[in-house]
């Protein structure tokens, strides 16, 4: 099997990645918007890491917000970091190692969109997301490819790359084991379909 940077860095030089912002634009929205209603910071500011942040396209939108003091986004996929800075974003964008992330700052807000059932280790990474974070900061995530969403059991034999298939509470539980506060979970734009799971939980 592949592993998960490669499938990403086919899909960045292949164009495959904007059809990924256009397919998840609306879970995006819905979940960003639940979060940013709820900040609980300084004067409403707040800095804003996107884990996997693929093309750049979620970081670059965030960096355009007033009361967004630093956006940054760091994906594994060297050509999806290419991509991101061919935007001339306000965002800042860094190749990094998301099964062991490494930044030099603490953020208010931390999101990631499809990304973390491709990991080594996905309990392990909540964890060190938790450490990421500001007291009161908020972590968020969606993802589409989980147990109770059918339509996605085979996509891992077509992407031929491992993708971990965990239930919704076993993903509730990643969240308790690192110590998140208020832990929320919804299925998002799920009208004509099983809908995006997404968590969210305090520090």
């Amino acid at each position: 099997m592949k592993q998960p940077t490669e499938v990403f860095d086919e899909w960045a030089i292949s164009g495959k990645d904007k059809g990924m912002e256009i397919s998840h634009a609306v879970s995006v929205s819905e979940i960003l918007d639940y979060a940013l209603a709820r900040l609980d910071t300084d004067n409403n500011q707040f800095t804003f890491l996107d884990i996997g942040c693929g093309n750049g396209w979620v970081a670059n939108q965030l960096a355009e917000k007033e009361n967004c003091t630093l956006s940054v986004g760091i994906d594994g996929a060297a050509n999806m970091i290419l991509n991101a800075n061919k935007r001339q974003s306000k965002a800042v964008f860094f190749l990094k190692d998301i099964n062991d992330i490494e930044v030099e700052n603490k953020f208010d807000l931390i999101f990631s969109m499809e990304v973390l059932y491709y990991l080594d280790n996905p309990s392990n990474v909540i964890k060190n997301i938790y450490d990421l974070l500001n007291p009161n900061g908020r972590f968020i995530m969606g993802i589409d490819h989980y147990f109770e969403n059918k339509e996605c059991h085979d996509w891992q034999g077509k992407l031929g790359t491992r993708m971990h298939l965990f239930q919704e509470n076993e993903w509730i539980d990643f969240f308790k084991n690192a110590s998140f506060n208020n832990i929320f979970s919804w299925r998002a734009n799920s009208n004509d379909w099983a809908g995006t799971l997404a968590i969210t939980g305090t520090k």
